[in-house]
């Protein structure tokens, strides 16, 4: 497991950008006040592995947000192929079911045994951030509430193998309380303090939200990298996370 050491570790940076010279940029403006760098879909499709091997050579970690939901073998397939590619920490949709997930972790698993690697870490997609309560129950004709159905996914999740899932603050609270185990990963996708705007997410949540719901990681974007000052920026949200953590850690009961 890759459980956050510090307040920095659990800040993933989302490289919303079109060229690897953007990348280069951030990475080595930021990679002392971030833990990773996640690339989405739009630099994979463009530059694949270059823009992961980048980012490590630069010395930033990378989040490989590949979101794969497709049939079993497929996704298998894709999942072994990252391992091969030395991508450790990656996701894939739960809505892709049990079989799909269960196989992949079984095949990944299979694949780093024989290649004396150690296991990445596999997330879980629960919902959208972009989905509000009316687009799952009129345009995917979920009857449950949003924070139903995302437990009901995490549930899923963790039945099948993967080591965590991605949710909301206010689900993650809930998925805590319903998988009793602290090495299982929640990572909050749509996080914003609240001097940003929420541009296009429904379901956003502050540093202090998620550290307080019991959130391990954070992806942050646009308060970041569209900052006129991009330091200054990250370091504000440190400190809130820093906060947050000691507002935590004096609310728990002292172990005796």
């Amino acid at each position: 497991m890759i459980k956050p050491q510090c307040p920095k570790d659990r800040i993933i940076l989302a490289l919303d950008v079109d060229t690897l010279e953007e990348v280069k940029e951030l990475v080595l403006e930021l990679k002392d006040y971030v833990g990773y760098f996640k690339i989405g879909l739009p630099l994979i499709v463009s530059y694949g592995f270059e823009a992961v091997r980048l980012i490590e050579e630069l010395g930033g970690r990378c989040y490989y947000d590949s979101k794969f939901h497709d049939i079993p073998n497929t996704v298998q397939k894709a999942c072994i192929n990252l391992v091969k590619n030395n991508i450790h920490f990656f996701n894939v949709h739960i809505q892709g079911g049990s079989k799909m997930i269960a196989g992949t972790v079984k095949a990944v698993n299979a694949c780093c045994k024989r290649l004396e690697k150690e296991p990445p870490v596999i997330l879980g997609v629960t919902l959208l951030s972009s989905f509000g309560q009316r687009t799952l129950t009129t345009e995917l004709c979920v009857e449950k509430s949003i924070e139903d159905y995302v437990l009901q996914l995490a549930k899923v999740a963790y039945d099948s193998g993967l080591d965590g899932v991605l949710a909301s603050a206010e689900e993650a609270k809930r998925i805590r309380k319903q998988i009793n185990d602290e090495n299982f990963i929640i990572v909050c996708p749509a996080t914003r303090p609240t001097w940003a705007s929420v541009n296009d997410q429904v379901r956003v949540d502050t540093p202090r939200d998620a550290i307080l719901a019991g959130v391990d990681y954070m992806v942050i974007g646009r308060p970041i990298t569209t900052a006129e000052n991009r330091i200054a920026a990250a370091k504000l949200i440190l400190d809130e996370i820093t906060t947050a953590l000691e507002e935590k850690d004096s609310a728990e009961p002292a172990v005796l």
